[in-house]
């Protein structure tokens, strides 16, 4: 965890632009994103906003080989859905969209679930109780708190919900390169793992499952799934740790 980057203030001001840009693309996508679309026009109209409208640079694209600009998740789908034609999405459903973006070299991560009309009133709770899991672990940020105060305080809000917290994946340093130091798990112990400073720039992300916490990739290498088929949540933003709290880059309007 030596290799921390504390960002500079010309940093973190790079940083807020491109968190600013990419809460409009989730915006733009409150409207576009209905019953009987299908995932990959989400990709496709995201890639289209972010390159011409907002002339910057979908920054998954590419990475580890991935040839689209976000994930769509879907239901029991529990991170990385692969963007498809043949997707439609139901009135039933409930989607993540997960969508990263590069301007001037500094990268921002953020994520939202989207809710279909007819989805049940248990889908609908596990996406607001994910949602305020998410932020139980944002108002831990502070100089001199830790990583273990952010997991802890996500694990005990979603078990306490009835849900379980998925352990293979985690929030994650961000900044000139996606994913940096440090590994931010959303479980753990008050007081442990590394010390938060001003200038720390990472990600907070739980995934929250409705049963059990044990996942599976599918064939296809990109899409996690819960084992026992029920849904599953996820939040995110990007947040910079300031000298008394925190601020997060991605905050979008209807959050303010």
């Amino acid at each position: 965890m030596n290799n921390i980057t504390i960002k500079t203030a010309e940093e973190i001001e790079l940083m807020r632009e491109s968190g600013r840009l990419l809460a409009s693309v989730f915006k733009m996508l409150d409207s576009f994103i209905v019953p009987g679309i299908s995932t990959m026009e989400i990709n496709d109209k995201v890639e289209s906003y972010i390159v011409n409208e907002l002339q910057a640079r979908p920054a998954s694209k590419g990475q580890y080989g991935y040839q689209y600009v976000l994930n769509t998740s879907l239901n029991e789908v529990v991170c990385h859905g692969v963007p498809k034609t043949d997707e439609i999405l139901k009135a039933k459903d409930i989607i993540n969209v997960d969508i990263t973006l590069e301007k001037n070299g500094f990268i921002a991560d953020s994520s939202k679930m989207y809710v279909m009309p007819e989805a049940s009133p248990l889908a609908r709770k596990l996406v607001k109780d994910t949602y305020a899991a998410m932020w139980e672990g944002i108002k831990q940020v502070k100089p001199g708190a830790t990583l273990g105060d952010i997991g802890s305080a996500i694990q005990h809000y979603a078990e306490s919900k009835g849900y379980s917290v998925v352990r293979e994946y985690c929030g994650h340093g961000i900044g000139r390169e996606m994913h940096e130091d440090p590994q931010v798990l959303h479980y753990g112990v008050r007081g442990k793992g590394v010390e938060l400073k001003e200038g720390m720039t990472f990600t907070i992300e739980p995934m929250i499952n409705q049963g059990g916490m044990k996942i599976k990739t599918k064939k296809d290498g990109w899409t996690v799934v819960t084992r026992d088929k029920k849904l599953s949540a996820q939040s995110e933003h990007t947040v910079l740790v300031t000298k008394d709290g925190y601020e997060v880059l991605t905050l979008r309007d209807e959050e303010k």
